[in-house]
C-alpha cells in the first residue's frame, strides 16, 4: 500500500467551494485559505448556529499505545462511510499542533484511505489557527509586564502572576524561566513559565465560546493573577482583552476542507486532552449539526480523557450531548493491557512482538481495560458502539475474542473497521451500527447523565471522576493544591467544572498501571484556574504543561526537496 503521503498527493481534490455547497453553504459564504480550504464567513454562521440539529457522533478509544490506535483515521473513515451508505455527514476534529508533529506523531490528519486534504497544510501552519492563540495569549503576557514596567496601576502582586507564556512546539528547557533580566530597563525581574499553545486557556476559550461577543466576554474575564490585596485582577483590568479578541478574529471561523472521498470535514480548534479539554469548537460543532445529518467528531486520546472532558465541560457549554459513542479498540492495544508487551505503557514493541498471536492478552486487556471504557461511557446514557480497527497482523482467534469480550461488557453494536485500507467501504458496518444507534438512542429519549450537576463543589467533581471514571479509591490534594483551591474558591469559582490533567497512557495518574488499576489514590499537585474558560485545570502526578522531545524526534526525520515538497515522516 501507498505511504499516507503518496495517497494524499495522488488525490485530486474538489473546488472548496464544491465542498461547501454540499452542506448548502455558498460560495459567497467562504473565505478562500489557499488550495482546499477555507472559512465560513461569520454572516453565514449566524444563520445557521440555530437550525435544527442533527445527530452527534463522539468518537474515543481505549488508553492509547505509543503505536496509535487510529481514532482518527475511525473518525474520517466513518464520515465516509456514512456518506457512502447515503447519509448527509460531515465531521468536526482538532487542527493539529506542531509541537506533537515534530515531536513524536509526525502527522494529524488521518491516514490511508481516510484523510482530511490537504494534509500537508493541515499539518504546518493550516490557516494560521494556533499562531493566532500564541499570539493573543503572548500579547497578554507582555502586557502584564508592561503594566509592572509603567507604574503598576492595580497593584498586581509580581510573585503571584499565574499567566504564563506559550510556544507551539514541544520545548522543555522553557518549562521554568526568569524574565525581565538586564536591568530596568527590561521591566520587573520575575519567574515565569511556558506551556504549549494547545494547553493554553485562550484555545479553551476559543472552542468553547459561542459567538463573538462570547468570545469578547471570556477573554477580559480571565484572570492573570492577584494585587498586594489578595483580590484577582482580569484581563479587562489592564486592559488587554480588546486587542486580544481582534488577533482571534479569523482565527474564530470553521475552517472547511474535504476527506480523501469528496465530504465536508471541519477543522477547528486544538486543545489536547490530557493537559487541556481536548475537543473541537462549539462553533463548528453547531455549524456542522445544521447543515448535516450526522456529525461524526472525536475526543482526544481515551475516553476517561477527551470524552470526560466533552460530557463535563463541551456538553454543558453547548448544551448539546452525544447521541451515540463510538469506542476504538485494536487487537494490539488490548495486548499491550493484557502484559503482552511488558509492564511499561510507553515502551515501543517491536514488530515482531505485535504480530506474534496472544489470545489470553488480548482477553485480559479487554476484560479490563476495554470494559472500564465501555461501562464508563454507558452510565453517561447513551448506546455505545465498538469499532474494532483491524490490522494485517490481527489473527481470527484475537479477533474473535476481542469481539466477545466487548459484547460481554455491554457495547451496544461491535464491528470490525477497516476504513484505514478500504476507506468509506470498510466502515460500512460501523455506518450502519450507528445510525441504527443514534435513531434508537433519540427514539428512547433516555437523558444525559453526567456524574455530577454545575452547583458541585471543585474537589467533589474531582473526586467523582477520579473514582468513578479511573477507578482510584480517592484523591490526595497536596500543600501546594490546598492552598491554591481555596484561593480559588475565596475569589468565588468554587463551582466551576474540573479538567483534570494526567498522563494519557494509563486510568491512573501513572502511566505504568495498565489494564484497570485498582487500589490507588490520585494525587492533585495543582488547581490552576481558566476563569474565562470557565474551569479549573486540576494537574495530576506528574504531568507536563510543556511536552518535550523525544530521543529522536520526528522533526529529524523531514526535510524539503529542491521544488518545496515535504520529504519525510509523513511519508
Amino acid at each position: 500500500m501507498q505511504s499516507d503521503l503518496e495517497i494524499a498527493r495522488a488525490a485530486e481534490m474538489e473546488d472548496i467551494s464544491a465542498i461547501a455547497w454540499k452542506l448548502g453553504i455558498g460560495d459567497g459564504e467562504i473565505m478562500p485559505m489557499g488550495s482546499g480550504k477555507a472559512k465560513i464567513k461569520w454572516e453565514a454562521l449566524k444563520g445557521r448556529l440555530s437550525k435544527p440539529q442533527g445527530s452527534l457522533i463522539l468518537v474515543t478509544s481505549v488508553n492509547p499505545t505509543p503505536f496509535g490506535e487510529g481514532k482518527t483515521v475511525t473518525t474520517i473513515g466513518l464520515t465516509q462511510a456514512l456518506n457512502r451508505i447515503g447519509k448527509r455527514a460531515t465531521c468536526v476534529i482538532r487542527e493539529p499542533s506542531m509541537g506533537p508533529v515534530f515531536g513524536i506523531k509526525g502527522g494529524a490528519a488521518g491516514g490511508g484511505m481516510s484523510q482530511v486534504l490537504p494534509m500537508e497544510d493541515i499539518n504546518l501552519h493550516f490557516t494560521g489557527d494556533l499562531h493566532a492563540v500564541t499570539s493573543a495569549h503572548n500579547l497578554l503576557s507582555s502586557m502584564i509586564d508592561n503594566h509592572l514596567k509603567h507604574g503598576n496601576q492595580q497593584n498586581i502582586d509580581s510573585t503571584r502572576i499565574i499567566w504564563p507564556r506559550v510556544v507551539d512546539l514541544n520545548d522543555r528547557a522553557v518549562r521554568n524561566i526568569t524574565v525581565g533580566l538586564g536591568g530596568p530597563a527590561n521591566g520587573v525581574v520575575r519567574e515565569d513559565r511556558y506551556d504549549i499553545t494547545a494547553a493554553s486557556e485562550v484555545m479553551a476559550i476559543l472552542v468553547l465560546a459561542s459567538d463573538y461577543a462570547d468570545l469578547r466576554k471570556r477573554l477580559g474575564s480571565i484572570v492573570i493573577g492577584q494585587r498586594n490585596d489578595g483580590s484577582p485582577v482580569k484581563a479587562d483590568d489592564i486592559e488587554a482583552a480588546g486587542a486580544m479578541a481582534l488577533l482571534l478574529r479569523d482565527a474564530f471561523l470553521p475552517n472547511l476542507v474535504q476527506t480523501l472521498e469528496g465530504d465536508p470535514a471541519f477543522i477547528h480548534g486544538g486543545p489536547f486532552a490530557n493537559i487541556a479539554h481536548g475537543n473541537s469548537s462549539i462553533i463548528a460543532d453547531k455549524l456542522a449539526l445544521g447543515a448535516a445529518d450526522y456529525v461524526v467528531t472525536e475526543a482526544g486520546f481515551g475516553s476517561d480523557m477527551g470524552a470526560e472532558k466533552f460530557m463535563h465541560i463541551k456538553a454543558a457549554n453547548s448544551g448539546k450531548s452525544p447521541d451515540c459513542v463510538v469506542m476504538n479498540v485494536t487487537v494490539r492495544s488490548m495486548k499491550l493491557h493484557g502484559g503482552a508487551f511488558g509492564e511499561r505503557a510507553a515502551r515501543r514493541p517491536s514488530k515482531e512482538e505485535i504480530e506474534k498471536e496472544d489470545v489470553e492478552a488480548v482477553r485480559t486487556g479487554a476484560e479490563s481495560n476495554l470494559d472500564r471504557h465501555i461501562k464508563n461511557m454507558s452510565q453517561f446514557g447513551m448506546p455505545v458502539v465498538v469499532s474494532v480497527n483491524r490490522f494485517a497482523s490481527d489473527t481470527d482467534a484475537e479477533l474473535d475474542c476481542l469481539v466477545k469480550c466487548a459484547r460481554a461488557s455491554g457495547a451496544a453494536e461491535v464491528c470490525m473497521t477497516e476504513v484505514h485500507a478500504k476507506g468509506g467501504a470498510g466502515g460500512a458496518a460501523l455506518a450502519k451500527a450507528v445510525v441504527s444507534s443514534c435513531q434508537d438512542h433519540i427514539a428512547a429519549g433516555r437523558p444525559f447523565t453526567p456524574l455530577f450537576n454545575q452547583s458541585t463543589p471543585i474537589e467533589e467533581k474531582a473526586l467523582r471522576v477520579a473514582t468513578r471514571i479511573y477507578g482510584a479509591d480517592g484523591i490526595n490534594i497536596l500543600a501546594k493544591a490546598d492552598r491554591q483551591l481555596k484561593q480559588i474558591k475565596e475569589w468565588g469559582y468554587g463551582n466551576l467544572p474540573v479538567c483534570m490533567a494526567k498522563t494519557q497512557y494509563s486510568f491512573s495518574h501513572d502511566a505504568n498501571l495498565l489494564g484497570a488499576p485498582t487500589g490507588f489514590e490520585v494525587p492533585i499537585r495543582e488547581f490552576r484556574l481558566n476563569s474565562g474558560a470557565g474551569f479549573v485545570v486540576a494537574v495530576l502526578g506528574e504531568i507536563m504543561t510543556m511536552p518535550g522531545l523525544p530521543k529522536r524526534p520526528a522533526a529529524a526525520d523531514m526535510d524539503m526537496d529542491e521544488d518545496g515538497n515535504l520529504l519525510g515522516v509523513f511519508g
